[in-house]
């Protein structure tokens, strides 16, 4: 196939119908009527002579084939718009819309007060950050990084670990006074534990607990299964139960005494945290700045629960 503008032109329009999710956005970011959009589509369809998207009144979704159509020519028009910053004298420059799918929890506890200074420091930035339990499929949404907690469920993606945050067992200090404080992790049994629900398998996690190379399992049981935590966390708080909670963004729970570590003697489980990106090239200058800055806040607050 013989290389030509209108090509470029029309992966350019795809592109934006993907960032976009509607071909009433993508004439808008590209200054063009929706039905300009559509033309465009439909040659482009023509000439590769497949169906890149599903459309329906209400959505715009990637066919199969346009998936792996855009797969792989998505960080191509990332290259192409470096190179041209690069031509231009501003290989680093941070500049365009940045859509970001991130960890409700993440979000709350680390980001929330901050953004507002990633966004003084990279005027260029619209910066659009969608916040849900479930990670969403980046090349479909068009999404350009997203920060997740747990290993990847896929190899698809560009996983990069920015830290492991520890896996801590708490109690408030009213469930103490009424049930007691284990002495063991065994004893959790005939304890009340508020369970966590994976997001992947809408399963509870299983309680594990680690010192060295010592690794133990506990069957624990409850009543309360939970999808949020930060209302797990506020159950713990009200005596709710004990609950398996990440170190990061409690310790001030800690010291103040309104949360205690139960088992300070095992430390040694961890959760991960990853940045997340579909492009197997270099990414793009605005996604190194936003994942440079989730480190940043990351290590910060995870710094604050670090013995």
């Amino acid at each position: 196939m013989s290389f030509d503008g209108r090509l470029l032109a029309g992966i350019t329009v795809l592109a934006a119908v993907v960032q976009g999710r509607s071909f009433a956005r993508a004439g808008e970011a590209l200054g063009i009527t929706t039905s300009g959009v559509s033309r465009s589509i439909a040659r482009l369809e023509e000439r590769l002579g497949i169906r890149l998207l599903d459309r329906t009144p209400r959505s715009v979704a990637l066919t199969d084939e346009g998936k792996r159509f855009y797969e792989q020519v998505g960080p191509l028009l990332s290259t192409i718009a470096d190179a041209a910053n690069s031509v231009a004298g501003s290989a680093g420059a941070v500049r365009g819309r940045l859509r970001v799918d991130m960890d409700p929890y993440f979000s709350r506890l680390v980001l929330s007060g901050q953004i507002g200074s990633f966004l003084s420091k990279h005027p260029e930035i619209v910066l659009e950050m969608v916040t849900r339990e479930h990670l969403s499929d980046l090349v479909t949404d068009g999404i350009d990084v997203a920060v997740r907690f747990g290993e990847p469920a896929s190899d698809s993606m560009i996983a990069r670990k920015l830290l492991e945050t520890r896996v801590l067992t708490l109690a408030s200090p009213q469930y103490i006074k009424k049930h007691g404080r284990p002495k063991d992790p065994n004893e959790l049994s005939s304890h009340e534990c508020i369970k966590f629900l994976d997001p992947v398998t809408a399963r509870p996690y299983e309680w594990e607990f680690h010192a060295g190379r010592k690794i133990l399992s506990v069957k624990t049981k409850g009543r309360l299964l939970l999808s949020d935590v930060g209302t797990m966390i506020n159950e713990c708080l009200a005596g709710a139960g004990v609950a398996q909670i990440l170190s990061i963004g409690v310790q001030p729970l800690l010291s103040a005494g309104r949360l205690v570590d139960l088992f300070p003697d095992w430390p040694g489980e961890v959760f991960p945290l990853y940045a997340l990106h579909p492009s197997r090239h270099h990414p793009p200058a605005k996604v190194r700045a936003f994942i440079d800055f989730a480190l940043k806040a990351a290590r910060a607050k995870n710094l604050e629960g670090s013995d």
